[in-house]
């Protein structure tokens, strides 16, 4: 009987664990919602592809400048596969079971390689991040895991923000 009763304590307490970390995940999405807003949809018109669509695994977005300040809001925190490609107007990010991610040209910072992100640590320049600013003002990094690492130098080596002639004064 003395074991029957460990057991269920156990359990008990096993499940109260579980049920605080689901707490604790909706209130991080609470309190991120306001920073986050709405992305950016996808336009009709995405321009010129300029890289070809590289597979891999969406590691997640988090609040830039943290590795491991994941996004809670929506889907944004999920890991998923997905297929990344260059466009003349943004990034194009379509993951398996979840929406696209469009990431606009002009609010791309910067992309480049990292040893880890959102919790999953890598070899040295095993994840390519993209950091860019939402329509908010939040900027933010989306990671992701190529199935061939040796795109990487192309993805890093392409222009971040447009360098139009008649933006400079």
């Amino acid at each position: 009987m003395e074991r029957i009763l460990w057991v269920v304590g156990l359990l008990l307490c096993f499940l109260l664990g579980l049920y605080l970390m689901y707490r604790g995940w909706q209130n991080r999405a609470k309190r991120q919602a306001e920073r986050i807003g709405e992305l950016p949809p996808v336009p009709a018109e995405l321009g010129a592809q300029l890289l070809e669509p590289t597979t891999g695994l969406y590691l997640g977005s988090t609040i830039a400048p943290s590795w491991q300040d994941r996004i809670a809001v929506g889907d944004l925190g999920f890991r998923a596969t997905a297929e990344l490609t260059r466009f003349e107007h943004g990034i194009l990010l379509e993951r398996a079971g979840a929406p696209a991610i469009w990431m606009p040209q002009e609010s791309i910072s910067v992309v480049r390689t990292e040893r880890g992100h959102a919790g999953k640590v890598m070899t040295e320049g095993g994840v390519l991040v993209v950091r860019w600013t939402l329509p908010t003002g939040t900027e933010i990094d989306t990671g992701f895991r190529g199935d061939d690492k040796t795109v990487y130098p192309a993805w890093t080596a392409a222009p971040s923000r447009p360098t139009t002639g008649d933006d400079e004064g």
